[in-house]
This record gives structure tokens, sequence and C-alpha cells, in this order.
């Protein structure tokens, strides 16, 4: 795919220049880009010449005059111009695979790219990484990466992921170490699998690279309902289990869920460091109640006011002991509604996954004058949910008013609104 323009910053170069969606970047000095990283290099000097393909198919070329770290202001539509390199794995837990038809198409989406990776923190299992590709890593230190390592048995690896090429695992991330090119480890526990022993393993493996890994997420696998083979679920003694092996490594962290399962307390954030791998759901429900706790709340509302939090079962934890202390608030009564998904299954509890009926079942006939739900149930800079349907929709079927959440990480957004309330 070309380098189209998708928006324009306003102030910036680029809106003054006259450049607007959909325009294709053709050049950059001279130099044809195949993704945002040549993007990024080619945009570190102080003159540059741009070609660009305008909507009404002229083409015209630009000299700028800029700082050297002045960003020019583009937004492109993808972070790759080129093909992205797809994923060659047939991974025995494979989300993608676990979906039904009949979602939007992006759901479908298998990416393996370790440009992705990154720019913008996907996943990767290096599977389909070429010398080509190390060459390029190598030359323009690009890092820190995202590593789907799940188990570092080179059998096994094999097994897990269904492709003969996953065994090299080790190799490779003992080729970063070797050229200091850090990386953050995700670990899909699947038990029976990975877990116990190999989970041992896989965690010592890991710590011998050193401070190449930045850190190591371990995460419950998700099983829906459209699961054609078997897939144990984590329980409470996997989840123990695995909590108590990850404490004796350092910079390991469980997801969330994982301490929700055993039933213990989520730890305190400095057991997170630096919070890398929160879309993981590793620390998201510490830095949220933190957050809370640092907010100044109004005393009193002018007018009595009914809210309701739809949450996911993951965050129905964090959102009840914040319900309790809002509804300390005169004149606000607060109600905490998790939505079960019928759609995917009992074992899929992320906000990310709710579908409209879901969500239209749960909240349709509460006494509540708003819902609050959290950004991640639509799509980016959209209104759409994951199965194509609109707040629209959900709105003019429960005949309800809906507040969006933007940040799913504070409470902000929330007692602002509380805040503004208070004095009307």
């Amino acid at each position: 795919m070309p380098a189209i323009v998708s928006e324009v910053l306003k102030g910036s170069i680029a809106e003054e220049l006259e450049i607007q969606p959909k325009d294709e970047i053709i050049s950059i000095d001279d130099t044809k880009m195949s993704d945002m990283i040549d993007y990024n290099f080619l945009c570190k000097s102080e003159l540059l010449t741009i070609e660009v393909k305008k909507l009404d198919g002229q083409t015209e070329v630009i000299e700028i005059e800029k700082d050297f770290d002045e960003d020019l202001g583009i937004v492109f539509e993808s972070a790759v111009f080129d093909r992205v390199k797809p994923c060659l794995n047939k991974c025995i837990f494979c989300f993608v695979d676990q979906q039904p038809k009949g979602l939007r198409d992006t759901l479908y989406v298998k990416d393996d790219d370790y440009r992705l990776s990154y720019l913008q923190g996907t996943y990767i299992t290096l599977t389909n990484l070429t010398e080509k590709d190390k060459e390029r890593i190598k030359k323009m230190h690009l890092g820190p990466f995202y590593v789907s390592v799940h188990t570092t048995n080179p059998d096994l690896r094999v097994k897990m992921l269904r492709n003969p090429n996953a065994g090299k695992a080790l190799e490779n991330l003992d080729w970063f170490r070797k050229n200091k090119i850090p990386f953050h480890a995700q670990i899909v526990l699947c038990p029976g699998f990975n877990d116990g022993k190999e989970l041992e393993r896989t965690l010592s493996d890991l710590a011998k690279l050193k401070n190449t890994v930045l850190s190591t997420a371990i995460v419950p696998v998700g099983v829906t309902q459209f699961r054609k083979e078997g897939l144990k679920r984590v329980d409470k003694k996997c989840a123990e289990q695995t909590i108590d092996i990850a404490s004796k490594y350092k910079r390991v962290c469980c997801s969330d869920e994982f301490f929700l399962l055993a039933e213990r307390e989520i730890p305190p954030s400095k057991y997170y460091g630096s919070f890398s791998q929160l879309e993981d759901g590793v620390g998201s429900i510490r830095l949220l109640l933190d957050d809370f706790k640092s907010r100044k709340l109004p005393q009193k509302l002018a007018k009595p006011l009914k809210i309701s939090f739809a949450t996911s079962y993951a965050a129905k934890y964090a959102i009840e002991k914040i319900a309790k202390t809002l509804n300390n608030i005169e004149n606000l009564e607060v109600s905490v509604n998790p939505v079960k998904s019928s759609y995917w299954g009992d074992d899929i509890t992320v906000a990310g996954l709710i579908t409209t009926d879901d969500l239209i079942r749960t909240v349709k006939d509460i006494d509540s004058d708003l819902v609050i739900i959290p950004s991640v149930m639509l799509r980016p800079y959209s209104q759409d949910f994951l199965d194509g349907k609109t707040l629209d929709y959900v709105k003019k079927s429960t005949k309800k008013e809906f507040f969006v959440v933007e940040d799913i990480y504070s409470m902000k957004e929330i007692v602002e609104y509380l805040e503004d309330r208070s004095s009307k």
C-alpha cells in the first residue's frame, strides 16, 4: 500500500504546504519509502525534497527547509507502505481463528511484522524474520520489540505455533542479546502445554538474556465457544501456581486476570515496573485504582444523578471499588453492571470484545440516567462495535444516554464530569 495521507496536523509544515488527506507521498529526497521507519529517518534533515501525488493525479515536487528534528505533521493511513508481513503460524490458541464469520474485516488480519512491533507495539513471533530484516534492524538500531515467546522449548514451540521455524526462538532472541536489541516478552499460558515446569524453563532461559529482556508478561489463554479443538482454561490452581513461579524472577509480571482467578489482591504499582505491557492487561487495574485514589471528588451534586458502569468482568473488581467510594457523594447513585459475553462464551471477559447485543441486554432495563462505557468497546476513531453495529444503534435500542471514557486507565474524565454536575 502506498504512503497515503490520512490527516494533516493543524499549524504544521504539511498544512502550510497544502498537503491534504488522500495525497500520496511518493518519495523524500528521491528515495521511496517502505514504511514509517524510512519516513522518520528521511525526515531527519534540515533540507528535504518531497514528491507528492495529489488526489487529482497531479504530481508536485516541494522543497522544504526546517529544523533537523521538526515534524512535518503528516499522519498516514498505515504504518507500512508496502505489504504487511503476514503471520505464517497456526497457533493452537490463536484468537483470530476462534472468531465466527461476519465481524469487521480487520479482525481477521493476522500480521507478524517486526516493523509494526517497533512502531505500534504489536507482538511478533520472529518465525518469519529474514537475514535482510536482521541487517536492517541492526543497522538502524531498532527496538524495543514485543515478542510472543510462549516457550523456549524448541519442540514445544513448534507444536504450539504449528510452524517448523518456531523452534528457532532462542537463536533469534540470542541474536537480539548479542546486538543489544531490547524486547518485551509475552507468554500466553496454555494449561497442559507451557505451564508448570515448562514455564520455569522459559523464564529461566529468558533470565539468561539479562537486560535484553525489558519485561515479561504472562497472560492466560482465551478460549471462546467457537474453539474447535480442546484447550483448557486457566483455573484457580493454575493461576496460583503461575503467580508463584513468576515471583521467582525479575521483571516478570502476571496479568491482572491471574490474580482475579487466584482470588489474590492486585499487587502494588512497584510490581509492574513501568507498566510496559498494559494492553495485555498487565497492571491496568492497579493503574486505574491508583489514579482514582489521587483524584479529589466533589462532596455533593447539584441535582440527583444515577450512573451505571457497563463494564467487562475483567474490570469488575476495580470498578466496584471505585463505585463504592463514588456512592458517598451526595445526590449520586452508582451501579456496576458487568456485561456477560453470551456471544463469545463465559471465558471471554475483556471490554474490547463486547458486542452490541450483549451490551443492550445488560443495560436496557437498568434504572440509570447515564451509562458509562470504555472506549475500547469501539473501533478507534469511530462509534463502531466489533460486530459492525454502532453506538447510535445501542442508544436507540436502550433509550439510554452513554458516556464513552477515552482514557481507560484514568478516572479523570468521570471526575471532571461529576465536578461539572456539582456546580449546576
